[in-house]
C-alpha cells in the first residue's frame, strides 16, 4: 500500500513540476523584455533603491535616485551627507525620514565593514542594517549575477495561486519554488512572476478573463472570467 502512495505521491509531484515549468515558458514568451525595474549602475545604487522601494513604485524610487547618486555617489560621501538634505531628496518615495536613517545607517555599516564594497555574499549581505532576504536576493541576483529567488508580495501571491506552495513564510516560499526549477531559471522565472503579478495577477481582482495563464492555473476564476471586463484591470507597466 505504501508503495502505491508513494508511486501517486511522486507522478503527483511531476505533474506539479511540470505545469510549473510551463507557466513560467508561457510567461517568458508574454513578457520577453522582464527584468529589474529599479534603475541602478553598481550593487551599491541597486542596494539602496531597493531599500527605498519598499511601500512606493519603483517608477517613483527611480524618479529620485538620480539626484541622490549624483550627490552621494558612493557610501562614504552617504553616511557623512546631511539628514535634512536627503530627506528632501527622497521624500517622494513616502516614509522619507525613516528611509534616510536607514539608507544613512547602511552606507555606514558598508564603509566600516566592507571597505565600501557590497558584499556579494547572502550571508554577509543579512548582517547590514535594514537588508533581510528579500532584498540581498534581488542585489545578488540583479548586479551579481547570483541565481536566487526574491520572495515579495508578488512572487508570494503567484507561487500560492499556482499551487507551488501554501506556506507563508517567504523562506520556505524561497525554498519550495526553487525545487520546482533549475537553478539557471530562477532570475528570470522571478523578474517574469514579478511582472505578471504587477500587470495582470493583481492581489484583489486579478485580470483571470485575460490571462495568458487561464488554463494552467488551478485559481482561475478569482478574478473576472469576462475577456472584456478583465482586460480593463491590467496595466501596461508595474506600478507597485
Amino acid at each position: 500500500m505504501s508503495a502505491v502512495v508513494e508511486s501517486a505521491g511522486a507522478r503527483s509531484r511531476t505533474a506539479l513540476v511540470r505545469r510549473a515549468r510551463r507557466i513560467n515558458r508561457v510567461l517568458g514568451q508574454t513578457y520577453p523584455d522582464a527584468r529589474c525595474e529599479l534603475d541602478f549602475t553598481t550593487p551599491w545604487e541597486l542596494l539602496i533603491a531597493t531599500v527605498l522601494s519598499a511601500q512606493t513604485t519603483d517608477k517613483r524610487v527611480n524618479a529620485v535616485t538620480p539626484a541622490l547618486f549624483a550627490r552621494y555617489p558612493g557610501p562614504a560621501e552617504l553616511a557623512a551627507a546631511n539628514r535634512e538634505d536627503v530627506e528632501q531628496i527622497i521624500a517622494p518615495t513616502g516614509f522619507f525620514r525613516a528611509k534616510t536613517e536607514a539608507i544613512r545607517k547602511l552606507a555606514a555599516a558598508v564603509l566600516d565593514r566592507y571597505g565600501g564594497q557590497v558584499p556579494s555574499r547572502l550571508d554577509d549581505l543579512v548582517t547590514l542594517p535594514g537588508v533581510g532576504r528579500k532584498t540581498a536576493n534581488v542585489v545578488l541576483g540583479d548586479a551579481f549575477g547570483v541565481p536566487g529567488i526574491t520572495v515579495d508580495t508578488h512572487v508570494g501571491r503567484l507561487a500560492r495561486r499556482f499551487g507551488w506552495t501554501a506556506e507563508l513564510d517567504p523562506v520556505k516560499v524561497e525554498h519550495e519554488i526553487g525545487s520546482l526549477f533549475p537553478r539557471r531559471d530562477w532570475p528570470l522565472l522571478n523578474h517574469r512572476l514579478i511582472w505578471h503579478g504587477r500587470r495582470c495577477c493583481h492581489a484583489r481582482r486579478p485580470a483571470c478573463g485575460a490571462c495568458p495563464l487561464a488554463r494552467l492555473c488551478p485559481s482561475y476564476g478569482e478574478g473576472p472570467t469576462s475577456p472584456a471586463e478583465a482586460a480593463k484591470l491590467l496595466r501596461t507597466e508595474g506600478r507597485a
